[in-house]
Order: C-alpha cells, then sequence, then structure tokens
C-alpha cells in the first residue's frame, strides 16, 4: 500500500469513509451500545439511519471543502447535528450521551487510519491528529447546541409554571380573584399583571381580588409589586381588593411605612368577596331558618 499524503484539504478521512463506510457505521454502533446508546429513548434503525447519513455528510463536506469544520462546506453537518443534539434535549438524553453521538466514532476511524497509514509513521502521527481535531470540533459543538436546548427548555417550563402558579378564577359575574401562591419578584409580576389584565378586558369584570395568603413574607419589594398589579388593573377600570392580610403582614406593612391607605384589605378570601359582591350591586339578606 502506498503511502499518503498528508493535506488538510484532502486527508485520508476522505478515503477512509468512502471504502470502509459499512465497517466504520458496524464499529460505531457498537460503541455506542457499549457506552451509552439509549434503546428507551430511540430506536436502534432510527439511530442507524442517522449515523449512516451523518457519515455521508461528513464524506461531502471533506471532499469539497477539506477538514475546516467552520467552513461553509460543512453546513449540512452542522445542520444536523443541532437537529441531533436538540432532539436528544428533549426526549431526554444526558450530555455526555449527546457528546458520545460523535466522540464514540473515534475508535473505528481511529482503526482505519492505522490501517491505512501503517507504513508510514509520520503520516499516520498527522492524520491521527487531523480527524482527532474534526471529531472533538464536533463533539463540542453537539454539547454547546445541547446546552442552549436545555436552556430553552427549562426557561420555556418556567413560564410555563409561571402562568400555572397566577391562575385567574371568574368568583361571579364581574368579579376576579387571583391567588399567588409563593414570592413575588419582577418576571412572577409581569406574569400576573398581563394574566389579570387580559382576564379584565375578556370578562369585563369591575373588580379584581388579590389573594395573598399563600405568600409568606411581605417586604417593599412585594408590596411594590402589589401595588403595580393594583394600579395596572385599575388602569383597566376595575377595583381591586387585597385579601389574605394576617397579623404577621400587617405588622410588617406597618413597620415598613408601606402606603396601602387606598387599598381596600381583608383579612380572608371570604371577607374580600363580600365587599366585591356589594360594589358590583348585590346585596345577600340571610334567611331566619325555619324549625
Amino acid at each position: 500500500m502506498s503511502t499518503v499524503s498528508v493535506n488538510r484539504n484532502a486527508t485520508a478521512l476522505v478515503t477512509i469513509i468512502t471504502s470502509h463506510r459499512e465497517e466504520i457505521l458496524s464499529e460505531w454502533l457498537k460503541e455506542m451500545t457499549a457506552s451509552t446508546r439509549r434503546g428507551d429513548l430511540i430506536k436502534e434503525a432510527d439511530l442507524h439511519t442517522q449515523c449512516s447519513r451523518f457519515l455521508q455528510l461528513m464524506q461531502r463536506a471533506l471532499e469539497s471543502g477539506g477538514t475546516n469544520f467552520q467552513a461553509s462546506s460543512w453546513d449540512a453537518v452542522r445542520d444536523m447535528l443541532r437537529d441531533v443534539s436538540r432532539s436528544r434535549a428533549q426526549q431526554g438524553f444526558t450530555p455526555a450521551e449527546t457528546a458520545m453521538f460523535v466522540f464514540s466514532a473515534k475508535r473505528p476511524v481511529f482503526s482505519q487510519i492505522r490501517e491505512l497509514c501503517k507504513k508510514d509513521p509520520e503520516a499516520l502521527a498527522s492524520e491521527m491528529w487531523i480527524a482527532a481535531e474534526l471529531l472533538d470540533s464536533m463533539g463540542l459543538f453537539t454539547t454547546e447546541v445541547y446546552q442552549k436546548s436545555r436552556e430553552e427548555i427549562i426557561k420555556r417550563q418556567q413560564e410555563e409554571l409561571l402562568e400555572l402558579s397566577t391562575p385567574v378564577v371568574k368568583l361571579w359575574d364581574g368579579i376576579l380573584a387571583l391567588p399567588i401562591i409563593g414570592t413575588l419578584d419582577s418576571a412572577r409580576t409581569q406574569t400576573v399583571m398581563e394574566s389579570l389584565l387580559q382576564a379584565i378586558v375578556q370578562t369585563n369584570s369591575k373588580v379584581a381580588i388579590i389573594d395573598i395568603t399563600g405568600v409568606p413574607t411581605v417586604d417593599t419589594v412585594v408590596a411594590q409589586h402589589l401595588l403595580k398589579t393594583v394600579t395596572a388593573a385599575r388602569l383597566m377600570g376595575a377595583d381591586c381588593i387585597i385579601s389574605g392580610v394576617r397579623p404577621q403582614i400587617a405588622q410588617t406593612i406597618v413597620h415598613l411605612g408601606i402606603n396601602l391607605l387606598d387599598v381596600t384589605t381583608k383579612a380572608t378570601l371570604a371577607a374580600a368577596f363580600k365587599i366585591a359582591l356589594e360594589r358590583v350591586g348585590y346585596n345577600f339578606v340571610q334567611q331566619a331558618r325555619k324549625d
């Protein structure tokens, strides 16, 4: 066998993938089986198709653009790796399992390079280095995409949880209730206001009860967020009542000097609901019990 001429534009990788694709594919799948292949998350047939297509795209990129992974000739490979990383992030693969999609190809590729360059130690060292650099770049790329995808998923889940944790309930015609559980911060206040204002418009409500029974503590920041929500609701034509003001919270509000004098507050949701009914024009008379 003739020695291999080392050229970063046409390395031994092209020859190897062209002539020994099926051998590399078979050994690659075995490597993943021995390390991190997840049969519970992806079917073997689908994994075989992914790996086969990856080798095909890699061959084309090597033939047209050499081993520069950042070159435009590698666009198709990068697009596929993005899809693989994102889908694995959604399916529940770990970062290591996702990166091993690329890194587990090292042993089969290196074995073929050793066979091809066994009579030329200099070429062997050079081709090993080139292949290692390329595969490492692709493996790191999958990890970066996976991380970004996981961050996007977590952010979306947090937003969904915020929406679920701030439900707006229609208690009566013209009366809404917004029970708040947990601490109010800037991001959550924005979600609370958007949910409440949207419900006010949709139901044409005149009174909104903000129940803070589930809020553990009220400090200056939380109070300011509550006042912002009350002000926003008033601008939409709805009066606000704050319920769930416990003795400890009342003492804290007084101690901090927070001005809630122009906001109606009640100790319980029931008391606030009674006031709300009166404000929308309902009067209730308790009937005498008949023995």
